[in-house]
């Protein structure tokens, strides 16, 4: 075994309380993660020995501390300051420092320069410093955590950062593992332990893991002391579903999976206790091995002011190079003539030396073009952009008491540039939170779905289920009373439909004392079934391996489980068969509308239809589906299914398949009972959010761990799907070949629908979306060098990139983790990317965490688009790391995703503020900073250009050094970082409003190479004018007294104080925003440098300091000139009007989206009445509330809205009864007719998910033959109580009305908003949820109560 390097490399940062989270920057080919690479030998395989410290750390194993700072006290100012000056600015910067610090080449004293650098290294410093402490802090919080280890056969409380491999440690119930460790014993039956897995993959619902029975014995601290096997598995690696280990104790061995592991991540939930062996620790954890170093992020706007300071230097060393070469000339051909009276300083002994020194001399003046206060003003703006964010009262959470927090200050003007978001589902878009809201019973359906504040709105109380119902769960909220009396009443068929409910699940019912029931769902699903049927009086109270417990109406009642047949994701179903007190034998099945209407009894086609009808309007709201059914069975039936069943459970091969075939030989001829609607509850305002940026341009990608039907489900619910789209396109492939044939099926129908729909493009279009597409097996290799063969791709078949961006219609884009992993390949990613790119939406499900941010990075890779990531759980760290912005939502999965992003909120809603509002504000702010600040340099430094062809070229200056000093630091700094800070074009409602005008950031329109130039033209314009000008005018100009004005002090008092004048008058033109801080600033900056101006040429100063201030009086006597003022007024005018009328001409013959806007509110504000609101028609009463947005009806076809987040396996689990607690007598009787092989079915199974095919209903003969039915027996009657009629149909409601939406205008009435707005408006949906009237409801035959027999 090689050995293993110690110095490990540890991620920068950590973003949790309890584990650090890092981006991934490796390819996903990858099996080792960046630090295991980084080793000098790679780990081969890991031994690991059991109370063994001697013998594991001869390995070198990593410890499970993390350290993810970056300095300490001893290196902090070294490592610190080499990091800052490999910034080209600084760098820069430092050359000329030391340059000015050669006496022989200085025109400049060295602190014009060392000032601002010092100040701008010290602010950087502070920064990381603070950055630096809390990485400290988070580190201490996390080794610092206490975790008990098995040490001498006691157990003792250790840090985290303590805990070693092979160590033995034990987990209680709601605590985090804290290593990967190997599942040894558990306090439950069997040694099962139940985990939480949502930190990893996003998935709520628990999985079950279990111990070798060889170790289960072992749970006591004394037994455990003794253990001392060795486990022999692979090394560490990245793969979270996959472990391969033997483990070798006592002359054997016993294989190990991941169904032994515990992962570093999972929580412990409804398990007492456990124990494991350490085997990955720290940087070596499943966990930590999806992550990687962290990546400095740049905005597009640094990255591009790197490239204009190399461009800016090197004219620079042009304009050096041209005057000293004019330096040159000079001294050869005229300065030679003053040699005699006016000789070379040493060591200047000849013209070219002398043209030599005069270039660095150059250099040093003219270095102003890039000020170092440009980036300290840059850092001033961002910083007072991040606390305009923080103090935002409109993304302020009352309920959580969260406020929104920028946690960087580097990278707000890239929110005004983003163009893809990569969202995660669970508790990002959703709250995780399933509530029972409808159901279709018999052909009625029941129920409203509305929020509390809804329901105070329209004063709606929920049903109060306390007066008549003990165990109700008191948080359960329902807002019918119809579906209550029915049950009140005992129509037959509500009955059986909540008895469905209580019996057909695989919930575990926990009741410490009376009428205290929890119940440990295994999804959330399941959990709001059964609630909803526990509040409406059939409850769960307990069951063994053999029955089911439930309390019927106050009537307790139990039933012998005969099956489970249990879900998986090919079914789609789930059924159990119970035998009731009084015999009589019963199938329950609950599963997709799709899967379930085919199985169903001809008799109930019409009722199929109506409960249809339900369905889709269900789906249309968004709700997720079940449908309900029941079929009798006979004892001779059931003893013939029962026989193949057990030889199916039996068989040693193929025994998936005889199983699923022996589920599907009784699941026929079944009895329509209804469906429910469960909600799963999106976070406030998430359809209105996707809405607007939609229309802004910004494209959203989902990326979950979840399943795929309820990925799809939240896709319909939030409206990024829709029933109007184009058509779905579902990925599932298993093979590189099938993801590849998929792909270019879509393609395939994208053009085929683009040919129809335009008609035009069809010659161009030919051959694109068929064998010769990208990577298509025609492919050279690399995405980098992708190009098409031309022996299998004729030329005029080459795909064209500008064809995809040709295609309209509304596509999505549904892809699976599997068929993800081949997409990512080399040779197709390209091609998954374009396609998916073509799409309006793309979700992709069942992805890994490695897998979320591959698919970033594809995008960051190859579209040059800026990316925003956001999340809420640890499992999305490594997307929000990747991407150019991560935010974190501060939800139910921890801190861990706030803790690494850039940015955090408790609202996914408020991502359209942080985008549309502050982000557009701070590109705009920050580009028009940029423009005039190189405006006013190239103004400023350029006459010192056009002064060296009348000076001689001798590198003198035209303004005096203090003037130089002071010019970007005092008399034009303030005003500049006014505007840069405050600056708007529209209010923010407008940006709300007018999504449209976020894409001027998009295509980066504000502030690009062509617009630098502008700027650098209008200021090397200004320079000329106001050289020549004043020089032109005081050459000929004299005193009143006749004395000339032709004198250096003069000019360069007339050119500083126009040149002021004219940044200023320029500033006031470029301010949007007028605020009294801006008019303070820009009005003071002037006041300002005449104060300062005249105290410099004061006779105070000059009698303190003679040597400095040698130009007594200069100042008063320039500007007492008339002909001064007159001058300084021409150049104003000369280098403003321009400027005006290009203003004017632009806006009248080519105005942008921004001036129309500025245009239509003047418009507004004039014709709005005094105590009035204008535009109170727009929306009219018909408007609907923002809540009720995502919920409004939708027509269209039919489509299921079936979503159940299950797992396979908890049948059999039940039905084996290792997860119950039994006597041991109890026990061994029922395990005999059981199979033991219930873990297998526990595996990952890699089926293909059928797409939400549109079944079509079994047509049958009319549900009068159903009148031959068996009536069904119930015991939840008391003895003597007469059979009960069908109670009176339940009254139709109305129709809902059309309604209209419009997007909310944040704190504004919704009739304020423009016509524009509305014309704008995403959604305009119609309610069909009327209720069916009970009279013309068929369905099946009545169902009959009896009395029961045993009472």
């Amino acid at each position: 075994m090689k050995r293993r390097w110690d110095n490990m490399t540890i991620p920068k940062e950590i973003p949790e309380k309890w584990f650090p989270i890092i981006l991934p920057l490796k390819r996903k080919k990858e099996g080792i993660s960046n630090a295991t690479k980084i080793r000098k030998g790679a780990e081969e395989e890991r031994r690991v020995r059991a109370n063994d410290r001697e013998y594991n750390e001869k390995f070198q194993y990593a410890s499970n501390c993390i350290m993810t700072s970056k300095y300490n006290i001893i290196t902090f100012l070294a490592v610190n300051l080499f990091e800052q000056f490999q910034e080209v600015a600084n760098t820069y910067f430092l050359f000329l420092l030391i340059l000015q610090l050669i006496p022989q080449i200085s025109s400049l004293s060295w602190f014009t320069t060392i000032v601002p650098l010092v100040l701008v290294l010290s602010i950087t410093a502070v920064k990381d410093a603070t950055d630096d402490y809390f990485r400290h802090k988070s580190d201490n919080q996390v080794n610092n955590r206490q975790s008990q280890v098995l040490i001498g056969g006691i157990l003792q409380k250790e840090k985290w950062m303590n805990v070693r491999v092979g160590d033995i440690i034990k987990l209680e119930n709601n605590q985090f593992v804290a290593a990967d460790l190997l599942l040894l014993s558990s306090s439950e039956p069997h040694s099962l332990c139940y985990i939480e897995t949502a930190e990893l993959d996003g998935e709520t619902n628990m999985k079950v893991r279990q111990s070798l029975s060889v170790t289960s014995e072992l749970g006591y601290p004394n037994n455990l002391a003794q253990f001392d096997g060795e486990v022999v598995c692979e090394p560490p690696n990245n793969k979270l579903d996959r472990f391969c280990g033997t483990l070798y104790w006592k002359d054997c061995k016993y294989p190990l999976s991941n169904q032994n592991m515990l992962l570093r991540g999972c929580v412990l939930r409804n398990t007492e206790s456990c124990y494991g062996l350490v085997i990955f620790a720290g940087p070596d954890t499943k966990l930590m091995q999806n992550s990687g170093r962290t990546k400095f992020k740049r905005t597009s706007i640094d990255r591009l002011m790197n490239t204009l300071v190399l461009w800016i230097f090197g004219f620079l060393v042009c304009m050096g190079v041209i005057l000293a070469i004019g330096n040159a000339v000079w001294e050869k051909e005229v300065g030679a003539l003053f040699q005699s009276f006016l000789p070379w300083d040493h060591p200047v002994d000849n013209f070219l030396f002398s043209a030599f020194l005069s270039f660095w001399s150059y250099v040093i003046i003219l270095n102003t073009v890039v000020p170092i206060s440009l980036y300290v003003s840059v850092e001033v703006i961002r910083l007072g952009h991040s606390y305009f964010i923080n103090w935002d009262r409109r993304m302020f959470c009352s309920r959580s008491n969260t406020a929104a927090e920028a946690r960087t200050t580097t990278l707000n003007e890239e929110l005004g540039q983003v163009e893809y978001i990569f969202s995660d589902k669970t508790g990002t878009l959703t709250q995780n939170i399933m509530t029972f809201n409808k159901c279709s019973i018999n052909g009625h359906t029941y129920g409203e779905v509305m929020n509390i504040l809804e329901a105070q709105q329209k004063r709606v109380q929920p049903l109060d289920f306390s007066a008549w119902n003990p165990l109700a769960d008191r948080d359960f909220c329902f807002y019918d009373q119809s579906l209550l009396e029915a049950v009140m009443v005992g129509e037959p068929a509500v009955h059986e439909f909540f008895r469905v409910l209580s019996l057909c699940h695989t919930v575990m019912s926990d009741e410490k004392s009376e009428g205290e029931l929890l119940y440990k769902a295994q999804s959330p699903d399941e959990g709001a079934l059964v609630t909803a049927a526990r509040n409406f009086g059939f409850v769960f109270r307990s069951r063994t391996p053999g029955t089911v417990t439930t309390q019927e109406l106050g009537k307790a009642v139990t039933y012998t489980l005969l099956a489970i047949l249990d879900f998986n994701n090919i079914r789609k179903r789930m059924s159990v068969i119970v035998r009731n007190p009084e015999g009589r034998i019963r199938l329950y099945c609950k599963g997709a509308d799709t899967v379930l209407f085919e199985r169903l009894h001809s008799c109930n086609h019409e009722l199929m239809n109506i409960t249809s009808d339900h369905l889709n309007e269900y789906a249309g709201d968004g709700l997720r589906t079940l449908a309900v059914a029941y079929r009798d069975l006979s004892e001779e039936q059931w003893e013939e299914w029962s026989e193949h069943f057990r030889g199916a459970d039996k068989a040693t091969d193929c025994r998936d398949d005889r199983l699923a075939a022996a589920y599907e030989e009784i699941e026929q001829d079944m009895m329509l009972l209804g469906a429910t609607a469960i909600e799963d509850k999106l976070q406030e305002g998430v359809p209105e959010t996707i809405a607007i940026l939609s229309l802004a341009n910004i494209k959203i990608w989902v990326l979950t761990g979840d399943k795929q039907e309820t990925a799809v489900n939240i896709g319909y619910s939030c409206k990024m799907l829709t029933d109007d789209m184009t058509e779905i396109f579902f990925v599932n492939g298993h093979t590189v070949q099938s993801v590849r044939e998929e792909l270019r099926k879509a393609r395939e129908r994208m053009l085929e629908s683009t040919r129809t729909r335009d008609g035009g493009k069809e010659a161009e279009a030919q051959g694109w979306g068929g064998a010769c597409a990208f990577g298509n097996g025609c492919g050279g290799g690399g995405a980098a060098n992708w190009m098409p063969d031309e022996r299998k791709c004729p030329p005029s078949q080459v795909p064209r990139p500008s064809l995809l961006e040709s295609i309209s219609g509304e596509f999505a884009l549904i892809i699976s983790g599997h068929s993800l992993a081949h997409a990512l390949e080399a040779d197709m990613e390209r091609e998954f990317l374009e396609t998916a790119c073509a799409c309006r939406a793309v979700i992709c499900c069942r992805v890994t965490p490695l897998q979320k941010a591959l698919v970033v990075e594809l995008v960051k890779r190859h579209k040059k688009a800026v990316t925003l990531a956001i999340g809420d759980g640890a499992n999305d760290v490594s997307m929000i790391k990747t991407a150019h912005i991560g935010v974190g939502i501060s939800g139910q999965e921890g801190i861990q995703a706030v803790l690494a992003s850039d940015y955090s909120f408790s609202q996914f809603r408020f991502l359209q503020r942080l985008l549309l509002v502050h982000g557009r504000w701070s590109y705009l702010r920050m580009c028009r900073f940029l423009c005039y600040f190189f405006y006013k340099n190239f103004a400023f430094t350029m006459v010192h250009f056009w002064f060296g062809f009348f000076c001689g070229f001798s590198a003198q200056t035209v303004y005096d050094q203090y003037f130089i000093t002071l010019y970007n630091i005092v008399y034009t700094s303030l005003p500049v970082l006014a505007m840069g800070i405050f600056d708007q074009d529209v209010p923010e409602q407008r940006s709300l409003e007018y999504p449209k005008l976020y894409e001027p950031g998009q295509l980066n329109l504000l502030f690009n190479k062509r617009e630098f130039f502008i700027c650098i033209a209008q200021g090397i314009y200004t320079s000329v004018v106001l050289f020549f000008i004043p020089y032109g005018v005081l050459s000929h100009a004299t005193q009143s007294n006749g004395v000339p004005l032709a004198d250096y002090q003069t000019f360069a008092v007339t050119t500083a104080t126009a040149l002021v004048i004219v940044v200023s008058v320029q500033i006031a033109l470029d301010t949007g925003y007028w605020t009294a801080i801006n008019h303070f600033f820009i009005w003071g900056s002037l006041g300002t440098y005449f104060t300062i101006l005249f105290t410099m040429h004061s006779s105070i100063l000059f009698n303190i300091f003679p040597k400095q201030f040698h130009f007594l009086g200069s100042a008063h006597n320039t500007l007492g000139q008339p002909v001064v003022w007159l001058t300084i007024a021409l150049a104003t005018v000369i280098c403003i009007a321009p400027v005006l009328a290009f203003r004017f001409l632009k806006l009248d013959l080519k105005p942008q989206l921004s001036d129309t806007v500025r245009y239509t509110q003047l418009v507004l504000q004039k014709k709005r009445k005094p105590g009035g609101r204008a535009g109170r028609g727009v929306g009219g009463a018909g408007v609907a509330s923002g809540s009720a947005l995502g919920r409004l009806g939708r027509g269209g076809s039919r489509r299921s809205g079936y979503a159940f987040a299950h797992q396979e396996g908890f049948g059999e689990l039940i039905t084996s009864g290792k997860n119950m607690r039994l006597s041991s007598l109890g026990l061994a009787s029922f395990a005999s007719r059981h199979s033991s092989s219930w873990i297998d079915t526990l595996r990952r199974k890699k089926h293909a998910n059928s797409p939400c095919a549109q079944n079509t209903p079994p047509t049958g003969e009319d549900s009068t033959a159903s009148s031959q039915a068996p009536p069904l027996s119930t015991s939840s009657l008391a003895a003597g109580e007469a059979e009960q009629k069908s109670n009176e149909p339940v009254l139709a409601h109305s129709p809902d009305d059309i309604a209209l939406s419009v997007i909310r205008c944040p704190e504004r009435e919704v009739g304020e908003c423009s016509a524009a707005t509305v014309q704008e408006a995403p959604f305009v949906w119609k309610g069909t949820g009327a209720r069916i009237s009970g009279a013309n409801s068929p369905g099946p035959p009545p169902i009959a109560e009896e009395t029961s027999s045993g009472e």
